[in-house]
């Protein structure tokens, strides 16, 4: 059974990300005076009184508004006031009650969920503020005063969240989840391909570059096993990162690349690899994650004999340092090869936290030098003396040798291919550390 869920709604601009901040306990969701700034619904973990509970932040939403964005957003709190299990309005006790805040009112009492009545920015300690008990007439039971930037009241919000889950599960289930992160230069199909998957309208599409600004977490679970896919914001040049929350989304797109065990690298055919898409693969690729390259938008690219392979090669050859990952050719609009990418995601993290015995790892190195001879450098030659893997996620290897500086680049990247060649570890990156033999 999933976590309980509790969805932060409400009008724009009444301090719903400081709330969600305050309660998650660190900056993970934007914050910006500026009306709009959440976009998607942003989801994060979160526990009080030993209940653990998934928190959502929403987009403000705008009862009546004609503008695209706001439409969205409005949809987007829709879907997550559906999934809750309890959701938290928060008004503001400088505004008093608005007719929005009304309207949302009357959509949340719709929804027959339990709802908590927050009035934030109840920033003084002592006597009430008189204008406090006008949000009675909401009709959503006793407010509950708060102040997320000081984090006033916000034990008794979490009770009051607490009260309304259901009984915890008897036995605990180990978390089998892959967390993959959807990653690429912006206006690539990111958005659109986290829809296709999920089957519903998960984050914003839109022509505009740069509509998604938070890294979006969706869980799904189907035949292939449970994940949860992670759309990030587009990562730009950083000459064309202008403002504040711009750059905001570009840490946020780094960190969903951190906590992702699979990173999905979107390529637009049409284009073919950017000095762009070369830095957001480079990030995946140092932060030692399984990696698929999906070269998206295939089915506008006009075919001949070999064009798909040819492209291929030359992805390849563009993202040099990641010739290990498998490269697949879809189209997020018709759906084409989009299933095979849960099989490959499957494949590339089983790759990436293979292990292999140190007996195996040694019968490949004493091959390896056999075939190929370890350098010399005036008359000294290498010694390997033994290799052994240290870690997954990706795979580490401490190669104890008689020289750190006889160990050119070019034999590890020999040793690399040699072991390759013998158990694949295709789709991850691989690690090797090289200790001296005073160091052993």
């Amino acid at each position: 059974m999933a976590k309980p869920l509790v969805a932060i709604v409400g009008r724009p601009n009444v301090g719903k990300s400081h709330l969600f901040n305050r309660l998650v306990g660190k900056r993970l969701s934007i914050v910006e005076d500026t009306p709009g700034v959440t976009r998607d619904r942003l989801y994060a973990e979160s526990d009080w009184n030993g209940r653990s509970f998934d928190l959502v932040d929403t987009g403000g939403i705008e009862p009546t508004t004609d503008d695209e964005i706001l439409l969205f957003m409005r949809e987007q709190a829709e879907i997550a006031i559906s999934m809750a299990d309890v959701i938290v309005l928060v008004t503001d006790i400088h505004s008093g009650v608005t007719a929005a805040d009304q309207d949302v009112a009357q959509l949340l009492l719709r929804s027959q969920k339990p709802v908590i009545l927050v009035v934030n920015k109840m920033d003084s300690i002592g006597d009430v503020d008189p204008d406090f008990y006008e949000f009675y007439k909401l009709g959503l039971g006793d407010p509950i005063p708060v102040s997320a930037v000081h984090g006033h009241g916000t034990g008794d919000l979490l009770d009051a969240c607490v009260a309304h889950f259901p009984p915890p599960d008897a036995e605990d289930e180990p978390d089998d989840t892959i967390h993959v992160a959807i990653i690429g230069k912006p206006n690539v199909g990111k958005s659109s391909l986290t829809n296709l998957i999920l089957g519903e309208k998960r984050v914003i599409v839109s022509e505009v570059a740069g509509t998604t600004r938070d890294a979006v977490d969706s869980p799904l679970e189907n035949e292939y096993g449970k994940y949860n896919f992670i759309d990030t914001a587009g990562l730009r040049k950083k000459s064309r990162v202008y403002d504040r929350i711009e750059k905001f989304s570009v840490l946020r797109a780094k960190m969903a690349i951190e906590r992702a065990n699979v990173c999905l690298i979107m390529i637009d055919a049409r284009e073919g690899v950017t000095e762009q898409d070369t830095k957001v693969a480079g990030l995946a690729h140092e932060a030692g994650k399984a990696c698929i390259i999906l070269v998206n938008k295939w089915d506008l690219v006009d075919k001949e004999t070999g064009t798909m392979e040819k492209m291929r090669k030359a992805v390849l050859n563009d993202l040099v340092f990641m010739s290990y990952a498998p490269v697949l050719f879809i189209s997020a609009m018709t759906g084409q090869r989009v299933e095979r990418i849960f099989e490959l995601i499957n494949f590339v993290y089983a790759q990436n936290c293979m292990r292999i015995s140190t007996g195996n790892l040694n019968n490949i190195l004493a091959d390896a030098t056999m075939r190929v001879q370890p350098p010399t450098d005036r008359g000294k030659r290498l010694k390997i003396y033994y290799m052994t893997q240290t870690g997954v996620c990706p795979p580490n290897f401490v190669v104890f040798v008689n020289s750190k500086e006889l160990f050119h680049f070019s034999y590890q990247r020999y040793l690399e291919n040699q072991i390759r060649a013998v158990f694949g570890l295709e789709g991850t990156p691989i690690r090797m550390v090289v200790r001296q033999k005073g160091d052993m």
